[in-house]
């Protein structure tokens, strides 16, 4: 998935973003980089690849820029919970998504939010073109003419992001699964009477978190409870703490912290809607799990 990786210094000179090459070539200098990467990576290594969305000012491949760090090689799985977006009343309970083996499955009602993508794609896509919020509205919106303004851009640049990474799971099963439900979601026919969002959508049987937690519960995880984003996330891993003597289940929970952009306010933590799960964080929170 991800092809034509290079690597280099972001730097900037006259006003000019572009990489410098271990070889002192200038690499996409004569392309436009997202000033989001320049406040927070100005003078650092990163690695960048071409997209094949377009940028909509220069019509040019858009760039994707994300940390020179190497990511982990072995098998494992991680559930990303998405903190609230302010601007977005449907965000109210949050997000989530997982991550199999290096390929990122995200659900949701809007049909151009039901993909699977790299780690760089989902935490650092660029503000621009497609992902971009729109410009006079700061906000999702697709144009008269058809134009799109997805505002989807790097989650790290628009939330704070919860990570519970888990290892020892069948996750050639799991991969098997969530691919299977995107593809059934993609090929599911258009409801003309709302254009872009995906019919089948429910908020209590069909969401972003229902088709996680059942992929779960096939790849042998039957205790694992959720119907809610945040809720689903804190079953799990104390699902997990309990039930994996034995199992060679191991977990382990961090925090990613939100990149600040001009483009995102700051996300927000909501509770959970469980009061269960309330007792069950503030436990999490007692472990040597608890997150940073």
């Amino acid at each position: 998935m991800a092809t034509d990786i290079v690597k280099g210094r972001l730097t900037r000179e006259d006003g000019q973003a572009f990489l410098l090459g271990p070889d002192g070539k200038r690499l996409f200098d004569s392309e436009r980089i997202w000033n989001g990467y320049l406040i927070h990576w100005l003078e650092r290594r990163v690695c960048a690849r071409r997209l094949p969305q377009v940028d909509y000012e220069t019509g040019r491949p858009i760039i994707l820029l994300w940390p020179d760090e190497e990511m982990p090689k072995h098998s494992s799985v991680a559930l990303y919970y998405n903190e609230r977006l302010r601007k977005y009343p449907a965000s109210l309970l949050g997000h989530i998504a997982i991550n199999v083996d290096g390929e990122v499955f995200n659900y949701s009602h809007l049909m151009n939010e039901d993909e699977v993508m790299t780690p760089e794609e989902y935490f650092y896509r660029p503000a621009l073109g497609e992902f971009a919020p729109h410009p006079e509205l700061g906000r999702h919106h697709v144009n008269e003419d058809g134009k799109a303004y997805y505002d989807k851009f790097g989650r790290l640049f628009m939330r704070n992001v919860h990570v519970l990474t888990i290892e020892g799971l069948p996750t050639d099963c799991l991969s098997e699964f969530y691919h299977h439900e995107l593809e059934s979601i993609l090929n599911t026919p258009e409801n003309p009477k709302k254009p872009g969002v995906y019919p089948h959508f429910n908020l209590f049987t069909r969401n972003c978190a229902t088709i996680i937690r059942d992929g779960l519960r096939k790849a042998g995880l039957p205790m694992v409870r959720g119907v809610f984003p945040r809720d689903l996330f804190i079953n799990t891993a104390c699902s997990l703490l309990k039930h994996r003597a034995g199992t060679g289940i191991t977990v382990r929970l961090d925090r990613m912290h939100q990149l600040k952009v001009p483009e995102a306010p700051s996300s927000a933590l909501p509770p959970p809607v469980n009061p269960v799960n309330m007792l069950r964080m503030f436990y999490l929170r007692g472990t040597q799990l608890a997150m940073k």
